[in-house]
């Protein structure tokens, strides 16, 4: 099968990006012919009106992506496209090529774009909804959810309005991937068509092993931000009556608050461990007893907790979102009320004093990843999603011809 894969990279490199490459990686090792369309927001440079004005333009309708794509999907002539990221620089504008060249498009929903300005449902760390099913999203523009600025949330929200307008969501798109059922239901809510919309997980490229120790600390991994929920996760510590070690890997622009917190605090447990890299990682997960993963955001799939199923380790969550759907509370982990750290303590006091339970909760975890987030099972639903595109896209084809 021939596929071409479309992905606007982000300036500091993320989670879509990694998916992006793994799934890459996984189909040329499958034997696929993949080419692939980048842009990438070094791209951008916003200093002045004329040049903002410019990339809200190109949010809503980049001719210039338009061409470059209807170009290679002439010279490569794919079987599918599937589009990952297509924001700011590649937009919408792209599926009408597709549709022009008579290819069948696939888009993933990493985050929340097409329902949510912002493309988080946050606000002042705390879940919002609502621009979501709204035909102008102008609580967006109001709050400036879009990279902190009105005018850049205006380009989204225009960009949103216009296309529902368009109805681009219903005739640009074969198949739409969410990664969660939960996901999947906020999509309909915002209008995506429902029959079009099926669930694939993110995946771990390959099998780290399991644990083979209860693990003497806790751990969190993740990027040093507002919606990760690290004050939650140091107030609770600050609440433990027991010492309980605690790793934190990641960085971000809350790195330096929170560990200043830690030591005014006096949480002599707490190691802020900085970037490591991702084999370091899955090191720190074999050796942890659980993983704590306190976001205050829906999240899309954190692979972070697909990682520590693959290592056998259980993961302590908020009951939100994404978390409450792929952790089982009582199974694979335990649940705690989101933003609240008392709750949260609780749930890690008990983790800590129960090994066996926990141990089990482990072994439950990495069934869980041997059934749904091996790269072989990842690949299977990938093809199967391919081959439902191509064929709703010829079932549709004499309508598309007769309404032509």
């Amino acid at each position: 099968m021939k596929i071409l894969l479309v992905h606007n990279a982000y300036k500091h490199r993320g989670g879509e990006d990694n998916v992006f490459s793994a799934e890459r990686d996984l189909l040329v090792a499958a034997g696929h012919c993949v080419t692939a369309y980048l842009r990438h927001n070094d791209d951008i440079a916003v200093d002045g009106f004329f040049s903002s004005a410019k990339l809200a333009t190109q949010t809503i309708w980049s001719w210039e992506s338009y061409r470059a794509l209807g170009e290679l999907l002439r010279e490569s002539q794919p079987d599918i496209v599937h589009f990952h990221n297509i924001l700011p620089l590649i937009s919408p504008a792209s599926y009408y090529a597709c549709v022009k060249a008579g290819v069948p498009v696939v888009q993933t929903l990493h985050n929340y774009r097409l329902v949510c300005p912002g493309g988080m449902f946050l606000r002042d760390g705390l879940v919002c909804e609502q621009c979501l099913g709204r035909s102008i999203p102008w609580p967006g523009i109001a709050h400036a959810c879009y990279r902190g600025s009105r005018a850049a949330t205006s380009g989204v929200a225009t960009m949103l309005t216009v296309h529902r307008a368009l109805r681009t969501w219903q005739h640009g798109v074969n198949v739409y991937i969410a990664l969660t059922e939960f996901a999947r239901r906020k999509f309909i809510e915002g209008g995506l068509p429902r029959e079009r919309i099926v669930v694939k997980p993110n995946f771990v490229s390959l099998d780290p092993g399991v644990s083979v120790s209860r693990g003497d600390y806790a751990l969190f991994v993740g990027r040093l931000a507002q919606e990760k929920g690290l004050d939650i996760l140091l107030s609770c510590w600050r609440q433990l009556s027991n010492t309980i070690p605690l790793k934190i890997a990641g960085d971000g622009p809350l790195h330096d608050e929170m560990e200043s917190f830690a030591a005014q605090s006096s949480l002599k447990s707490v190691s802020f461990l900085g970037r490591v890299s991702s084999g370091e990682i899955l090191e720190l997960m074999r050796g942890a007893r659980f993983l704590v993963f306190p976001s205050l955001w829906f999240e899309g799939f954190p692979l972070t907790i697909a990682e520590a199923y693959a290592c056998g380790i259980p993961v302590v969550a908020s009951r939100l979102g994404a978390m409450g759907e792929i952790v089982e509370d009582g199974r694979t982990g335990l649940h705690f009320k989101s933003g609240d750290a008392a709750d949260l303590a609780a749930k890690v006091e008990w983790a800590w004093a129960h090994e066996d339970q926990m141990e089990s909760m482990g072994i439950a975890a990495r069934t869980e990843y041997e059934s749904k987030y091996t790269a072989e099972r990842n690949y299977q639903m990938l093809k199967e999603i391919y081959e439902s595109a191509i064929r709703l896209r010829v079932e549709a084809a004499p309508e598309n011809a007769a309404a032509s």
